[in-house]
């Protein structure tokens, strides 16, 4: 994470929680990827897959931070799991979806160019594994939890089951538009209040908006908590995403 900026967001995320302990990356990269589309890690399902899990990264970290957390979020191994990496490389290092001027204003032209690449790659994950968006839930965490808000609830693009949003808020961008009318999925926004790198009021403007076009949000505030994950919060996210799927016994 880097924190020499005030503007600077993002950051690995997964050693808050843990991981999965098989330390497999290089087995599950997928490898030939054309230029304007995404690299990405995938964890298969234990058998056929009963839905898809999708985390996006934060800020110079790559498709590597999150992985360990799948696992964690599906223990039974019931989904098919993947971690893209952000497609452009700037300063101060690792993997961005957008560049940074200032908090909750992604710069358009990065933000725009990697919406389109990033709503093309998922699209494509889609129609490759039959896995319809109302059996997905996309998550992330700091500029990943912003890609989740825009292709989650960007306009035109299908609805998903569910977004996780960690740590981030919920982009304004020229040109960018969002469609917040209903059947909207249910939403978990997740954020420290004492993040110094995406303020908590990000977190808390996110849950009142979509709390006021009559969307199941889930919010929660950790107390003592910066610019991370809460250990504590993620373990009940995989009962979430059982209910949200139709999993839950």
């Amino acid at each position: 994470m880097d924190r020499r900026s005030g503007v600077g967001h993002g950051g690995t995320a997964s050693s808050s929680i843990g991981s999965s302990g098989n330390g497999a990356f290089a087995d599950n990269v997928l490898r030939d990827v054309p230029a304007d589309s995404l690299h990405f890690l995938k964890r298969p399902a234990a058998a056929d897959p009963e839905g898809l899990l999708v985390l996006f990264h934060g800020r110079g970290a790559d498709e590597r931070d999150l992985f360990p957390l799948l696992d964690a979020l599906d223990p039974a191994h019931r989904l098919l799991a993947v971690t893209p990496r952000g497609p452009l490389y700037l300063p101060p290092g690792g993997a961005h979806w957008y560049a940074v001027h200032e908090i909750g204003y992604p710069d358009p032209t990065t933000f725009t160019e990697t919406f389109g690449v990033a709503s093309e790659w998922l699209d494509a994950l889609a129609a490759d594994t039959g896995i319809a968006s109302d059996r997905t839930v996309l998550g992330g965490f700091s500029q990943g939890a912003v890609m989740t808000y825009a292709l989650g609830l960007g306009a035109g693009r299908p609805r998903p089951a569910g977004l996780i949003a960690l740590s981030g808020f919920i982009p304004t961008v020229a040109g960018f538009e969002l469609d917040l009318a209903q059947p909207l999925p249910r939403v978990v926004v997740g954020h420290g209040a004492l993040d110094p790198v995406i303020s908590v009021e990000w977190g808390r403007r996110a849950q009142e908006s979509l709390a006021g076009v009559g969307a199941d949000v889930t919010y929660h505030e950790s107390p003592h908590m910066a610019h991370s994950i809460d250990p504590v919060f993620f373990r009940e996210l995989p009962e979430w995403i059982d209910v949200t799927l139709g999993l839950a016994a």
